[in-house]
């Protein structure tokens, strides 16, 4: 290890704005969205990343590391103690609508940032341990069927008219929304229903992930019902919807307009680093465990976190994931900023 890998520390600084918010209140309720969408894409603008030349990993660390994996495994507990706390709060607390919305988008980012993201990342850890710690993050924000869709079926079909998390050239996210939603909760349906269609016998329908999955969300759902009351189960229900949106609106500047070459045969060429669009701004690749150099995650989707290169053949953002977020969800200048910048197809 090397002393700039404690960097990564830097990541908890978005749960523990959520906890201050949880326990300051007040204006302290919307220190998790003004620090990540707001600090956070100003830092980007005002430090734009050096030029990078070499194709070298973010750090020096092997592929296997305690420290790179306790950093994830750790996630875990924090989220779980965040929704408990945020159960909690919404049910004891006296809240004004203002500091009620403050804590459901701030603990809705954790959702997105803990329990989807560091999820993603341990979804594609081959040890049963790790997948076992990523449905349970997904859980947190009711989204377990991602662990199946992402893995069976965006890294086949991203960039591609098949794949419901590629945005469309010249497709607003508000319509890419939707889409996107609705067809990876399908396509999880269909890929766990090829699944046992291919078991030597039929499948039992305790066998199917996604019903299993269902039923554990559901359950969930009713535990926080029966313990913390209606309200404080609408705002969880909140936040986990802003989890998604957020979620969804990375999916969107991944892949915006980008699209694999169908071939003579039907399909579709190999998935190359200028199939998804990167970002080398510093601070949003701490914080989001290195997510924006989404190029070589999905050329080499084993590699960790800790070990992903910048891909020079990549289409770059001009600014980082929460700077870009924020550009998606207004579209026209959305359009105007990138469609200049999305290459055209050889």
């Amino acid at each position: 290890m090397h002393p700039s890998d404690f960097r990564y520390l830097l990541a908890y600084l978005v749960p523990a704005c959520a906890a201050a918010g949880l326990v300051g209140r007040g204006l302290w309720a919307w220190l998790t969205p003004l620090f990540v969408f707001g600090l956070v894409p100003l830092l980007e603008l005002l430090f734009p990343p050096r030029a990078a030349t070499t194709d070298r990993p973010a750090t020096a660390g092997t592929p296997r590391h305690w420290f790179f994996d306790a950093l994830l495994y750790l996630n875990v507990p924090l989220q779980w103690a965040l929704l408990l706390g945020f159960l909690g709060v919404l049910k004891t607390a006296v809240l004004s609508h203002w500091e009620t919305a403050g804590l459901v988008f701030s603990f809705g980012i954790c959702c997105g940032a803990l329990g989807i993201n560091v999820a993603h990342e341990l979804g594609h850890r081959p040890r049963a341990g790790e997948q076992r710690l990523a449905q349970a993050l997904l859980l947190s924000t009711l989204y377990l069927h991602f662990f199946i869709e992402h893995n069976r079926g965006h890294h086949r079909h991203v960039a591609t008219p098949h794949d419901p998390a590629t945005a469309r050239f010249r497709e607003s996210f508000w319509r890419f929304l939707p889409r996107a939603v609705v067809g990876e909760y399908r396509s999880a349906w269909h890929l766990e229903h090829e699944r046992l269609a291919r078991q030597p016998r039929p499948g039992r329908w305790w066998q199917n992930q996604m019903l299993r999955f269902q039923g554990a969300q559901a359950a969930l759902v009713l535990a926080v019902l029966l313990g913390f009351g209606l309200l404080p189960l609408l705002a969880w229900l909140g936040a986990a919807a802003v989890g998604v949106v957020l979620f969804q609106l990375v999916n969107y500047v991944e892949h915006y307009g980008l699209l694999r070459r169908q071939l003579l045969t039907g399909a579709y060429e190999r998935v190359q680093p200028h199939h998804s669009w990167n970002s080398e701004h510093a601070v949003g690749r701490i914080l989001l465990y290195e997510l924006t150099r989404h190029s070589d995650h999905h050329y080499l989707a084993s590699r960790p976190y800790h070990t992903l290169r910048y891909q020079p053949a990549s289409p770059q953002m001009p600014t980082g994931y929460p700077g870009m977020m924020l550009l998606a969800a207004l579209p026209p200048l959305w359009f105007r900023v990138m469609d200049q910048r999305v290459p055209t197809p050889a």
